[in-house]
């Protein structure tokens, strides 16, 4: 009777071993990451605020990318990753571009401690995308690198939506 018992459980064993796989690919062919890009805004002073609401609600594993226009080296436009931080020549902070977003809306800002002071330039007429991306794809990839964080999420400039704050 010990032996049956003991050929049963090595069969067991053996049956339950053949059962595991190893196979961790995965394939997500239905995520898609949304960029936006603004038309030109500009920061009032009553709350140095812009909010753009979301055509429809986002998931909650969703994370959102902000980036600012800041020029352009050989053809090609520089995007800076919120939060920027601009400071005075003494090192002390001037003020900052700030973001941030709910599975509704995205609200980009200003702070500082006199931002009446502050140039127009950096007031006016601005440009943002704004990356609507699962947080999956984005793990990591380097988010101050605007051309990796496109790479990555396989999206093309003809692919970016125009909208207006």
């Amino acid at each position: 009777m010990k032996k049956i018992i003991t050929l049963l459980a090595v069969i067991g064993m053996f049956s339950f071993q053949s059962c595991t796989t190893t196979d961790n690919t995965y394939v997500d062919n239905d995520t898609i990451s949304t960029v936006f890009e603004t038309k030109q805004v500009s920061f009032l002073p009553t709350s140095y605020t812009v909010r753009y609401t979301f055509p429809s609600m986002i998931y909650e594993s969703d994370m959102v990318l902000v980036y600012r226009l800041t020029g352009a080296s050989n053809g090609n436009d520089l995007w800076e990753f919120l939060p920027e931080t601009h400071y005075f020549a003494d090192g002390t902070r001037n003020f900052s571009y700030n973001f941030d977003f709910t599975r509704n809306d995205v609200q980009i800002y200003l702070e500082g401690n006199n931002l009446g002071t502050l140039d127009a330039a950096y007031r006016l007429n601005q440009i943002f995308r704004i990356v609507v991306v699962p947080a999956e794809l984005i793990y990591g990839v380097d988010k101050n690198n605007y051309p990796a964080v496109m790479a990555a999420l396989k999206v093309n400039e003809n692919q970016i939506q125009k909208i207006n704050f």
